[in-house]
């Protein structure tokens, strides 16, 4: 009898794991709260088109994410474009992508443009053998850059990501974001869009015997020694022998039965939401893939243009550009009604592009999603909480388990390989302890 097992959560981390348990020959029950499988790689429908909520690319440093599409058949799928990077600093465009580029950032001085240059293409090297995870970002790159650098440039250009906090996360979170993107300038996008890769995961589990919920909230978990026990909002009870949650630290304590959780890891990070809002216009903007927005005027830090990766045909001949800022779940924009947010970010994009008017606008989308960053701590490689939770049966697979990778679907893919093996592992451990113990009792019946 095979051994069965839920998957509490059904984003990326989530259907991974479940794939690759129900592969294993695992009985895998994959339980989602909401309507629609995928986390941040939901999407929506417009003008028949399947849109993701969120931006997404592939980088050619996702080994493990391609691994994954090549077990489902989509790594072929995957088409790789170069794009370009520009930055938008006190209302004015400039590309960001050659040493000429750089030589022509007046918003520097010349002096001030050199050491970035040489400074940036020496920052991998210069942390290697430093106890990055204990020194502060702030800290580390000022004392590379200078003062000018990080206060012009840096701060807002990487602070967009984690707001005030930034200067405070290790150091080694951004040298590792660097180890991945490695100056590349090409990226890649499913054929069929992220929606591909979702549906072609829950095919797998499904077809490997496996059982895909949606719109099945949890409502408790209990986790024992020998079992666990969930109980959906509506009432439903599900026994299995092993647990796997995906879902945030906070949201799992929220369900957790009071003896559990005490057992759970005692790390209170706080997180980053984003507020992000979906642009299909009539042209296209600057061509570039990726620019910073810099003491611009406007609410959001950052633009997204997905029509150079991914073309203008999938969303009907119409341009899909993304604008988002990363903040906390409880500030004042988080909690904006979405039509006021859609409504003053136009105007902010119109302003920032003169040749656009607000005929060009086709359609506006406005998204949040309350848990996309931890915020880390100095010396997190310490405090980082363990896959199993001690005394029971269920694992862990997060976000806070991630660091120091960057917080991203290759990484979540990384990290259900990981927790995957662990359960493995002491899934045949037990079973073998089991049958070791109905030996023992069928030969000690067997004498009387």
């Amino acid at each position: 009898m095979p051994q069965r097992v839920v998957v509490i959560g059904g984003g990326i981390c989530g259907l991974a794991t479940a794939h690759r348990l129900a592969r294993e020959g695992m009985a895998v029950t994959l339980l989602e709260a909401s309507d629609q499988l995928g986390g941040l790689g939901t999407f929506f429908t417009s003008q028949g088109r399947s849109v993701e909520r969120f931006y997404h690319c592939v980088m050619p440093t996702d080994t493990a994410l391609l691994a994954l599409l090549d077990e489902v058949g989509l790594r072929e799928s995957v088409g790789w474009n170069p794009t370009s990077m520009g930055m938008i600093v006190e209302g004015e465009h400039r590309s960001f992508n050659s040493a000429l580029d750089l030589l022509r950032f007046r918003p520097l001085s010349l002096v001030n443009r050199i050491r970035f240059g040489v400074v940036s293409l020496l920052l991998r090297r210069l942390g290697k053998g430093k106890d990055l995870d204990g020194m502060r970002t702030e800290d580390w790159l000022r004392g590379l850059y200078g003062d000018k650098i990080w206060e012009l440039l840096l701060a807002p250009l990487f602070g967009a990501k984690f707001g005030a906090a930034f200067g405070d996360v290790p150091a080694l979170y951004v040298w590792q974001r660097l180890g991945r993107e490695s100056n590349e300038s090409v990226r890649g996008y499913p054929a069929g869009g992220y929606k591909s890769v979702i549906d072609a995961l829950r095919a797998s589990i499904e077809a490997h015997g496996g059982e895909v919920r949606t719109s099945a909230p949890v409502g408790r978990l209990e986790a024992g020694e020998d079992r666990v026990l969930v109980t959906l909002s509506g009432g439903e009870t599900i026994e299995a022998d092993h647990a796997v949650s995906t879902v945030p630290l906070p949201a799992l304590r929220a369900i957790a039965d009071p003896d559990l959780v005490p057992l759970l890891p005692d790390v209170r990070l706080p997180y980053q939401g984003v507020v992000n809002t979906l642009f299909f216009l009539r042209k296209p903007l600057s061509g570039h893939y990726w620019a910073p927005v810099i003491r611009s005027g406007t609410d959001f830090d950052g633009v997204i243009e997905m029509t150079p990766l991914t073309g203008s045909e999938r969303y009907g001949d119409r341009h899909l550009v993304y604008v988002m800022h990363y903040t906390d779940r409880e500030s004042a924009l988080y909690r904006e009604d979405s039509e006021s947010i859609a409504r003053r970010w136009t105007e902010q994009l119109l302003s920032l592009h003169k040749g656009l008017t607000a005929d060009d606008v086709d359609e506006v989308r406005v998204f949040k999603a309350p848990f996309v960053e931890p915020v880390y701590p100095l010396g997190y490689l310490t405090k980082r909480p363990a896959v199993e939770v001690p005394g029971t049966r269920l694992l862990l697979a997060t976000t806070a388990h991630v660091y120091p990778d960057v917080t991203s679907w290759n990484s979540s893919v990384e990290l259900s390989r990981s927790v995957t093996a662990t359960l493995l592992r002491d899934a045949r451990s037990s079973s073998t302890q089991e049958n070791t113990a109905w030996s023992a009792e069928s030969a000690r019946s067997s004498q009387h």
